[in-house]
């Protein structure tokens, strides 16, 4: 990708260099609270309070990530807070902000991009490098640890592109967000059985794949892809099938049981925002 001389965005949050206890849940702390609130009346009811607010947090705030468990081997590298990587993540954000304010006609508000190491607190709780990429509705917030390239890298998905794809589908959840579209689906899972619940889910995960195509789209009509980009983007798209994922782990493929869609489904709708590069073509949800 050409991508250095691109706008980079300020919406960067960079807390690679927080320390284990500032990266620790702000829930961390009061646990050690909770013997002493046990001996009075009010107490307890402040712990059943605060009990019920996580729990609220829980089940209405969880993430959308783009569908892969980091390795607990994987290793950040060093610390290097202006590095190159991070340069590139906020000139892919940058471009992700130039193409959806226009999509929206001036009225998108951005996400902020967090960048951190292992374990970080967010709105929807403890954010793991473990879970891989991933965007918090709840503080509209994408959550990303730099040790995830390398882990693209093993699922044969390498290269800069791929990458850029994975941060534009975590934008795509964030348009969602905007538009109403995860609220209205999160309420339909809510009264849903546990298939139907993954279906919306997977409904939910091509439509971003299929912004991201979308994204894709505008940063090739301004000359930023290189030969070979498109490939990546696909392998990429490719990678993170739940089929695919299910292989990998020695499992068999369960249809029932995705909550991203198969590899194929996850390339046909990256191709189909594209090749429109209208968001109106990434409508997953009047498709069966």
């Amino acid at each position: 990708m050409r991508w250095k001389n691109s706008r980079q965005s300020s919406n960067i949050e960079d807390r690679r260099g927080d320390s284990p206890q500032q990266a620790s849940t702000p829930s961390a702390g009061l646990l050690r609270l909770v013997p002493l609130l046990m001996r009075s009346k009010g107490g307890r009811i402040i712990l059943v309070i605060g009990a019920l607010f996580f729990a609220y947090q829980y089940f209405t705030g969880g993430g959308n990530s783009v569908g892969i468990q980091q390795s607990q081997s994987s290793k950040t590298a060093p610390i290097q807070l202006n590095d190159e990587n991070k340069q590139f993540v906020a000139a892919i954000l940058g471009s992700t902000e130039s193409v959806w304010n226009k999509q929206l006609a001036g009225k998108y508000q951005p996400p902020t991009l967090v960048l951190y190491n292992n374990i970080t607190h967010t709105g929807c709780g403890t954010g793991s490098a473990q879970s891989g990429p991933f965007y918090c509705p709840a503080d509209q917030k994408i959550y990303l640890d730099l040790g995830f390239i390398d882990e693209l890298k093993k699922l044969g998905a390498p290269g800069d592109f791929a990458f850029a794809y994975v941060i534009a589908h975590e934008v795509g959840h964030h348009v969602q967000k905007l538009l109403g579209t995860s609220d209205k689906v999160s309420q339909l899972q809510r009264r849903s059985d546990k298939r139907t619940a993954n279906q919306l889910s997977v409904k939910l995960e091509l439509q971003a794949d299929c912004y991201a195509g979308v994204w894709g789209y505008y940063v090739n009509q301004q000359g930023m892809l290189d030969e070979g980009d498109i490939e990546e983007g696909l392998n990429a798209a490719s990678a993170v099938g739940d089929d695919r994922l299910q292989k990998m782990a020695g499992q068999a493929v369960q249809p029932d049981a995705f909550t991203h869609g198969s590899s194929q489904q996850r390339i046909a709708w990256f191709k189909k925002g594209f090749k429109s590069g209208d968001p109106r073509a990434c409508n997953t949800f009047t498709q069966p």
